[in-house]
């Protein structure tokens, strides 16, 4: 059985994304400065055009290192770090440690309402013969249902594509969906962080306090 190794960066480690208005130099530097403190290595980065979506592709070694248009990957392939990017959204990040298959995630609202999590656990099922029993899901810091503040519409697409217990007055919980939806799938092994990227004061970006803001990201490799 092989090591699966992850981890959450922070501020402190910069802004990981090209998309936001950030000097190209300056992302280099910090993905750069990830491969010491976390053991990885820069080449072997695949990461997301993220577009709010569903869409989970497969990739391996041969795979282009940014894949378009989509909100999560999944590799079987040892040694490629998986990284999801986000300021409040969700970063999930998947490992079966029997069959040593992992995925990395980013369940904002709309990816969430599209059952990004359980359509991740699927592939993995049907492609690499996965159990769900064995599937250990971690979602990392994100805007929590105490900071998540939506409209009516949203209120009432919860309410009526979920449950009416995911809403808390004019705040609905991202996370807590995302769980059902597991649950019902029939994974149980998940650990969700309490830390709300808004209001906890701790070092991470969130797009709800500043809409120029960096990203930070959940990082998952095979060793």
């Amino acid at each position: 059985m092989s090591k699966i190794e992850y981890f959450f960066t922070d501020k402190n480690d910069g802004n990981l994304a090209y998309h936001v208005n950030d000097d190209k130099d300056n992302v280099d530097k910090n993905r750069k400065n990830l491969e010491e403190k976390y053991n990885i290595k820069i080449e072997n980065l695949f990461y997301m055009n993220q577009v709010h979506g569903n869409n989970v592709e497969l990739i391996d070694e041969n795979s282009n290192r940014v894949i378009d248009s989509c909100d999560g990957i999944i590799t079987a392939s040892k040694n490629l770090t998986l990284m999801v990017m986000v300021a409040d959204c969700i970063p999930i990040l998947f490992m079966d440690r029997k069959k040593d298959v992992i995925a990395a995630v980013h369940a904002g609202r709309n990816s969430t309402f599209q059952k990004i999590a359980p359509l991740t656990v699927e592939k993995m099922i049907k492609n690499f013969s996965c159990k769900k029993e064995d599937i250990e899901v971690i979602m990392g810091p994100a805007i929590n249902r105490c900071c998540y503040e939506v409209n009516e519409e949203l209120k009432s697409i919860v309410e009526n594509s979920f449950s009416k217990e995911f809403i808390f007055g004019n705040n609905i919980d991202l996370q807590g969906i995302n769980k059902m939806l597991l649950n019902d799938i029939g994974v149980r092994n998940i650990s969700i962080s309490n830390t709300c990227t808004k209001c906890s004061g701790k070092p991470y970006f969130s797009y709800r306090v500043d809409k120029k803001c960096g990203r930070f990201a959940g990082l998952i490799t095979i060793k």
